[in-house]
């Protein structure tokens, strides 16, 4: 199976073989390739509401990579799933006709509660059985941040998506370089806003354990963990406490984009908007009342490659 998940900031592919229904509600898939590329497809879609033309053909670029990935590795089904950027564009019909053309298959513009479920299942198979329920699941994509709240037997209890991604908060309040201290305390009140607007909806404080996912969260953990490479292995599914968390996030807020490239684990495409990743993780915590964050390197590409078994 192919699943290809393309947000705010990238666009990923898994090509994984399912178990058969007999394995079992926690058998795993298993891996046959997994590609990430940042393509920032929601380029100041927040401003102009229309995705912009270099964002289209960027991801063009890394579209017809991945087809050519699926075709020789024979996948059997493909399922391709575009979620904030591409929900909130005027010139959607441009971005659909593209990926028809090098694709072969149309994208499904996710709405965001869809998105959060899809989430969900793929962040909670296989969560270590010291994951207390019911499980807080947080997305922090670049666009929006999905929260779900649900255990492994029931599943989703309560989703919601919410617009601070951390592509969306970086052009809406964080032009600076480094961000100053006013745009900083604008970019955490917007943030708290709509937080606190999602946990009205999700009963996320009634929660046992945060899980993060997606890129922001997984470069943080692998900041407060002294990474000097990203290995996914060590990331994926270790806990890392909110004091770890605000120190880092305070850390990427204070230097500039060209000094975040000098981190280790930092992606090239990650650097300039990464501060206001943090920045969206750390106010959940508080507004949540966690005292930690367990990362997961397994979200909605999983949820995606699930659906189609």
């Amino acid at each position: 199976m192919a699943a290809i998940d393309c947000g705010t900031n990238s666009i990923r592919l898994l090509v994984a073989d399912l178990p058969g229904e007999s394995a079992g509600s926690q058998a795993p898939l298993t891996d046959v390739t997994r590609r990430m590329e940042i393509v920032r497809l929601g380029q100041g879609v927040d401003r102009t509401g229309r995705l912009a033309p270099e964002a289209i053909e960027r991801t063009r670029v890394a579209l017809a990579s991945y087809a050519a990935d699926i075709e020789k590795l024979g996948a059997e089904r493909v399922r391709m799933c575009a979620t904030s950027a591409s929900r909130d564009a005027a010139n959607a019909a441009d971005f659909t006709e593209m990926v028809q053309h090098t694709l072969g298959v149309a994208p499904e513009v996710v709405s965001g509660d869809e998105e959060a479920r899809l989430s969900f299942t793929g962040a909670v198979r296989g969560l270590p059985t010291d994951a207390k329920e019911p499980l807080l699941v947080v997305d922090i994509g670049g666009g929006s941040t999905e929260f779900v709240v649900g255990d492994r037997a029931g599943g989703v209890r309560a989703a919601i998506s919410v617009d601070i991604g951390c592509v969306r908060m970086t052009e809406r309040h964080l032009p600076g370089d480094p961000p100053t201290p006013e745009q900083i305390a604008a970019a955490q009140a917007d943030i708290a806003a709509a937080v606190d607007r999602a946990l009205a909806v999700v009963p996320g404080r009634e929660a046992a354990t945060l899980v993060g996912l997606a890129g922001s969260v997984t470069t943080i953990v692998a900041i407060a963990q002294d990474l000097r490479e990203y290995d996914p292995e060590r990331i994926h599914h270790a806990r890392v406490s909110y004091e770890a968390v605000a120190q880092v996030t305070a850390d990427l807020l204070s230097r500039t984009s060209e000094q975040r490239l000098a981190i280790p684990v930092m992606h090239p495409g990650r650097a300039d908007v990464i501060g206001a990743g943090a920045l969206v993780l750390r106010v959940i915590m508080e507004r949540a009342g966690m005292p930690s964050v367990v990362a997961s390197e397994h979200d909605i590409l999983d949820g995606i490659a699930w659906s189609l078994r």
